[in-house]
């Protein structure tokens, strides 16, 4: 197994430190913690099942499976049928082991983007294979690739990858037998640009051949702490998953999977939730410029990828001194070195605490 590079949150403890000392408290815009409340839906569900004593089932309850089907039609346009949807323990966990979980190990290169989630890393690592950080899949040669991963809207820098973009990756993959992952926990909160998943007729072509969806319930219904998602696309894939799991132990709680179904049935609650996020972007952002930093991407998801032309931890320095703390560029691989990542996901009154400050 390659070894794990160290988390990237310990070496933010300092920072962290300087910004609590700040005489009007800490604005914390950096790991992008939801803090609303937890959807009444979900806490009813989660109640009505409490009394669940026996083992729940690692492939879902029927109730859920169609719920998310029915969820990705409504908001998505996309066609799964229930017998492929799989809830994960939240979707870290499936990032982390899911080369593992497919086969990959040492010899095989994984593909995430050039700016990515740490865990893409993480997850090659665990599974002894090398991770390849690119954009392009053009420079790969000719060794095996067993997985690619997508990530649109990107975290950290909220870019939107149009279909064809995406297409493109879908025809390489299928061309050269390696799974498209797509991780779309933020699809719902486009602002300029509305994302795609890559199941799609626009972009799979109509089939889900070689492609996985992985969807959380974190960012949408503020379900972090209940650790609460799934993934779904080729049958095949899916069936290889579960059976992998099952042996694994790998299965969510029965009371959270009545919460996760009841909140993928109502659209009304998540866009209470998006306009909470869209009001704080939209106080956040050009409070941001007029401070001088300028942002890039950031057309959909949960965060604003700004730069100053600083180095990025000499711009975590400064805002910590403002006292607010957020996430260093270069968490995300060496081309985030010259930016920082701020999350809408502080509080309606420390939003505005960080707006007045940045003043």
């Amino acid at each position: 197994m390659n070894g794990l590079p160290d988390f990237p949150w310990d070496r933010l403890a300092s920072y962290k430190e300087r910004a609590l000392a700040h005489p009007g408290g800490i604005v914390d815009l950096s790991i992008g913690t939801p803090v609303d409340p937890v959807p009444e839906v979900a806490r009813e569900a989660l109640t009505g099942a409490a009394d669940s004593p026996g083992y729940p089932l690692t492939y879902g309850t029927e109730r859920l499976r169609r719920a998310a089907a029915g969820w990705l039609a409504r908001r998505h346009g996309v066609t799964v049928a229930p017998e492929a949807v799989l809830p994960t323990i939240g979707t870290k966990e499936l990032v982390a082991w899911l080369p593992t979980l497919l086969g990959a190990g040492p010899g095989d290169r994984v593909v995430h983007p050039a700016l990515a989630y740490p865990t893409y890393d993480v997850g090659a690592r665990l599974a002894g294979a090398t991770p390849y950080a690119a954009d392009g899949l053009l420079g790969l040669g000719p060794e095996r690739v067993p997985l690619v991963w997508v990530n649109s809207p990107s975290n950290p820098t909220g870019r939107v990858l149009p279909p064809e973009h995406l297409r493109k990756v879908v025809d390489w993959a299928r061309e050269h037998g390696a799974v498209v992952a797509s991780d779309e926990c933020y699809i719902e909160l486009g602002w300029e640009e509305n994302p795609v998943s890559v199941l799609h007729p626009e972009v799979s072509g109509g089939s889900h051949e070689g492609l996985l969806a992985v969807h959380s319930m974190s960012k949408r219904s503020n379900l972090a702490g209940y650790r609460a998602g799934f993934v779904t696309g080729d049958p095949a894939l899916v069936a290889r998953l579960l059976e992998v799991r099952k042996h694994a132990g790998m299965i969510v709680p029965a009371p959270v999977q009545a919460a996760m179904a009841a909140v993928l049935d109502d659209d009304a609650h998540a866009a209470v939730q998006r306009e909470r996020y869209a009001a704080r972007r939209a106080l956040l952002r050009p409070a941001l410029e007029k401070a001088g930093w300028r942002i890039d991407h950031s057309t959909a998801g949960l965060y604003l990828w700004a730069s100053d032309g600083r180095p990025c931890w000499d711009q975590a320095r400064a805002l910590a001194d403002l006292g607010i703390l957020v996430a260093p560029g270069d968490f995300y691989g060496p081309g985030g070195g010259s930016h920082i990542r701020l999350a809408m996901t502080a509080s309606d009154e420390r939003i505005n605490a960080a707006v007045l400050r940045l003043q």
